[in-house]
């Protein structure tokens, strides 16, 4: 996670100073860096993780589907502006080879390695971190009402501003997930189906602020 975020900020940095494209938009090589590198320590760190079994697919399913409601509702319930200003893979609509790469890379990053990292820290660790700092030794899907909030709090605040009510609705979402299924394998998938269908909704509509 900490990788993850650092590769985050390094983008937001570079975007500040601008120039040319690659440092202007760095998000266009920075995702796919931060899809290999950490999908890759995600790999060679597989065996400290406990996932468990997959649980409750219906549940877990409906849970996905929901929350992917939500995140899309202002403009299509609510009649909200269409958030199109974002990662737009269009841009190399005339090379169809780094098209694609960025395609598959964007879906890999958003559906494989956002999933798992994200899940890994605020389910894995810090909800069970916030109940004690033994945190291994804490059963995992254990419920305490301060970590609950906490942690539902902070996903709220690492998505940006306007994300803040929906993100705030996932992480109390995705935490019932736990609490219920007692299977990290099942918070990981619900975050994967939710990402899946946001990112196809998003190729749909061609709302790119949505990545």
């Amino acid at each position: 996670m900490f990788v993850f975020l650092a590769l985050l900020a390094l983008g937001s940095g570079l975007k500040k100073i601008g120039g040319p494209f690659w440092l202007s938009s760095p998000e266009y090589w920075i995702f796919p860096v931060q899809t290999i590198v950490c999908g890759g320590l995600v790999l060679l760190f597989r065996r400290e993780y406990e996932f468990g079994k997959f649980q409750q697919p219906l549940f877990v399913c409906a849970v996905g589907a929901i929350i992917f409601a939500i995140w899309i509702s202002p403009q299509m319930f609510f009649h909200a502006a269409p958030r199109l200003v974002g990662f737009d893979p269009a841009i190399f609509a005339q090379k169809p080879a780094v098209y694609w790469f960025t395609i598959i890379f964007r879906f890999a990053r958003l559906v494989i390695v956002v999933p798992i990292v994200e899940e890994i820290f605020w389910r894995g660790f810090l909800l069970c971190y916030l109940i004690d700092d033994k945190f291994y030794a804490v059963p995992f899907g254990k419920f305490s009402a301060f970590s609950f909030w906490a942690v539902s709090a902070a996903f709220m605040l690492a998505h940006s501003m306007p994300d803040w009510i929906a993100a705030f609705i996932t992480g109390m979402a995705y935490n019932a997930v736990a609490y219920r299924t007692k299977s990290l394998t099942s918070c990981v998938i619900v975050h994967a189906l939710t990402n899946l269908l946001l990112g196809l909704w998003i190729m749909h509509t061609r709302q790119w602020g949505f990545w």
